[in-house]
């Protein structure tokens, strides 16, 4: 398939409802907040939930997690050894059978960077789609749990409810990401009009197969898909003006929180919305 030809914008609303969306291991796995109180979810994070989406609709994944791998590889450089053994000293062709094989470093870039006895290999890609963290509306409001046990842990150990850790949860907040598509990249890794349209189903049902103890099903959900489709490679508005033209706002505190979506239309630029 031939790399996409024109600018791509894209945002995406959700909720949290009673879940921790992304917590912070600096500071007790607390959901992540700004100095504003905003919640906040980093881009690594909707990155992994992007590839994990991928990977349930039988795209090859190069940066799997450890819980949801699909080859034996212990680790990325096993994962990439056959392809670093084909290409050699040649980073093109590395860039190239990296690319074809792989949608997450075709779309996201990748550091390709191991030691071997030969000198080892040291190759980025850079790729076209570039992810901002997500970031709430308002102030989130942060619930946290004492979690005890009630077995023991090793045998011979005396049976208790000692304390062992907090778990928090946002209460309820409405958070917005934004992202672009960069059609000169793509140019380098072949990200692909059908690859976009993975890219933008997945975005619809980011956190599908996602539950955990943490994010029990249901509690996040995606309310609203915008996809900005631009004339010409280079964009028809700045992706600061594309996205600006979007606005998420509360209109209440109680716990049911609504939000009202606002869009200054741009002259030439109408965008496809999903799921609203």
């Amino acid at each position: 398939m031939s790399p996409i030809k024109n600018k791509i914008d894209f945002a995406v609303v959700f909720t949290v409802k009673n879940a921790n969306p992304n917590g912070d291991p600096l500071n007790g796995n607390r959901p992540r907040t700004n100095f504003n109180g905003l919640g906040e979810v980093s881009d690594v994070c909707i990155k992994r939930k992007i590839r994990n989406r991928w990977q349930d609709q039988g795209e090859s994944i190069f940066v799997q997690s450890e819980d949801n791998k699909a080859d034996d590889a212990k680790s990325l450089r096993e994962r990439s050894e056959p392809l670093t053994k084909s290409a050699g000293k040649d980073r093109e062709k590395l860039v190239k059978m990296a690319c074809e094989k792989w949608i997450d470093v075709r779309s996201f870039g990748q550091l390709f960077a191991f030691k071997g006895d030969d000198g080892g290999v040291s190759v980025g890609i850079r790729g076209p789609v570039s992810i901002h963290p997500a970031f709430s509306i308002s102030p989130v409001s942060i619930t946290g749990t004492q979690i005890t046990k009630s077995v023991n842990s090793e045998t011979g150990e005396k049976k208790g409810s000692d304390t062992m850790g907090m778990k928090y949860r946002v209460d309820y907040g409405v958070y917005v990401f934004y992202g672009s598509i960069n059609p000169q990249l793509a140019t380098k890794t072949g990200f692909s009009d059908d690859d976009a349209k993975a890219l933008k189903e997945v975005l619809t049902t980011l956190f599908q197969n996602d539950s955990s103890s943490a994010r029990p099903d249901g509690s996040m959900e995606v309310k609203c898909v915008y996809w900005w489709v631009h004339s010409n490679p280079n964009g028809q508005y700045s992706s600061a003006k594309v996205h600006g033209s979007l606005s998420v706002a509360p209109v209440s505190e109680s716990e049911n929180a609504e939000f009202t979506i606002e869009l200054n239309q741009l002259d030439g630029l109408v965008p496809e919305i999903y799921n609203c």
